[in-house]
């Protein structure tokens, strides 16, 4: 089960109250951030196409460096995506042969645009407006109202997002109502498992 959403939505919410339930989430962004530092194709790529400097000698990441190159041209962005999705796909592949939970869930923020919904047997959709969203984002990141609502518009369409959506949990009340409604998928989802 995959959970995505815009920024700001609350898919980590989601995902601490997936393993609240005793389901274990894969955070693709987390696992993205290691894998830079673990991968050796990923490091050997990035060394050839950025330069040796991009890591230190301790082989730590020089980030603001990388951010120097991505932000340098779209073309830098899609070419990194190409590098970092497919090793945090196996990545993740690996993970789940290794859980024995019977469902597993995988916290992504670029679900669709990744190819990563096809990793998934069912889609849930974090959904916020956007006035809330940016109060968020704005209360956690410190970042200025236009940064973030350049980000937003950076990324899919709230609609776009839900329109392929199999589940789409409101975020904008209180966390018990979020929790009500995560219970009610999971019902949803064992009820369809008995019935196959």
């Amino acid at each position: 089960m995959a959970v995505t959403g815009g920024i700001g939505a609350g898919k980590s919410l989601v995902s601490s109250m997936l393993r609240k339930q005793g389901i274990p989430v894969y955070d693709t962004d987390s696992a993205a951030k290691r894998l830079m530092t673990e991968s050796h194709i990923i490091k050997q790529t990035l060394v050839n196409i950025v330069g040796e400097q991009v890591y230190a000698a301790d082989g730590t990441l020089n980030r603001s460096l990388l951010a120097e190159w991505l932000f340098a041209s779209a073309d830098h962005v899609a070419l990194m995506n190409n590098i970092v999705h497919p090793v945090v796909k196996r990545d993740f592949q690996q993970w789940c042969e290794e859980q024995s939970y019977p469902l597993v869930g995988m916290e992504c923020a670029i679900l669709f645009e990744s190819g990563f919904n096809e990793l998934a047997d069912g889609v849930i959709v974090v959904h916020a407006s956007d006035e809330v969203r940016l109060q968020r984002v704005l209360l956690r990141d410190g970042a200025t109202e236009q940064q973030v609502r350049a980000r937003m518009a950076a990324q899919m369409s709230e609609q776009d997002r839900m329109a392929r959506a199999d589940y789409v949990v409101v975020n904008e009340g209180s966390e018990s109502d979020v929790e009500r409604q995560i219970l009610q998928i999971l019902r949803d989802i064992r009820q369809s498992a008995i019935s196959d």
